[in-house]
């Protein structure tokens, strides 16, 4: 089968969700199939069946981890995307990992950047208290050069402060001056957004 083939295939199973479960397997051995464009479709597609069958995925987890690794941004993107919908899912699979997915705030592509907010609401969501000591790393993202980035990050304040306002509290007063002062649109929708959460709680 060509690779224009099997990523039509990942396509077309993409929209079969009732055969997920049992096409793991197959799809996480495309991770070492000799193409990016396949290994990040399965990636992705392994993400979105480890949020709906966590337990089926958990052997593959540590196939997606050495992707974190990669030098090609698209694979990174696609396994911190993978890590953020299982660990919605459970938390417990991606655990041994969670901690260094923070060294992504940083990372030099700004969609990869952009992943681990995105990583981090989804896991936030059903795991909140782990983020406690971590907010300063997503304040400063608030600042990112990138305005992607920076119409993100308001979101995770804005998902943590809907389960944890004490989180986001400290940080009203920053978000509400930068909802004032930004030149982006939706950066300041998503501050104030952000800060309403934890004033109506």
């Amino acid at each position: 089968m060509t690779a224009l083939e099997l990523y039509k295939e990942l396509g077309a199973l993409t929209k079969h969700k009732d055969n997920w479960e049992e096409s793991i397997p197959f799809v996480s051995s495309l991770l070492t199939y000799d193409s990016v464009k396949i290994q990040a479709k399965a990636l992705w597609l392994l993400g979105e069946m480890g949020l709906a069958y966590p337990m089926s995925v958990q052997d593959v987890v540590p196939m997606i981890e050495p992707f974190l690794d990669s030098p090609e941004p698209l694979l990174r993107e696609r396994a911190i995307n993978a890590f953020g919908r299982i660990g919605r899912a459970d938390y417990s699979l991606i655990e041994p990992y969670w901690l260094g997915l923070f060294r992504f705030a940083s990372d030099e592509a700004a969609y990869v950047r952009l992943s681990f907010i995105w990583a981090s609401e989804n896991i936030a969501t059903n795991t909140p208290d782990v983020y406690a000591d971590h907010m300063p790393v997503f304040e400063k993202l608030l600042h990112d050069e990138d305005d992607k980035v920076r119409m993100e990050a308001p979101e995770i304040f804005r998902v943590l402060g809907k389960r944890r306002p004490a989180f986001v509290r400290p940080y009203s007063e920053h978000l509400r001056q930068i909802s004032e002062t930004d030149d982006n649109r939706v950066v300041r929708i998503h501050c104030l957004g952000a800060i309403n959460v934890t004033t109506h709680l």
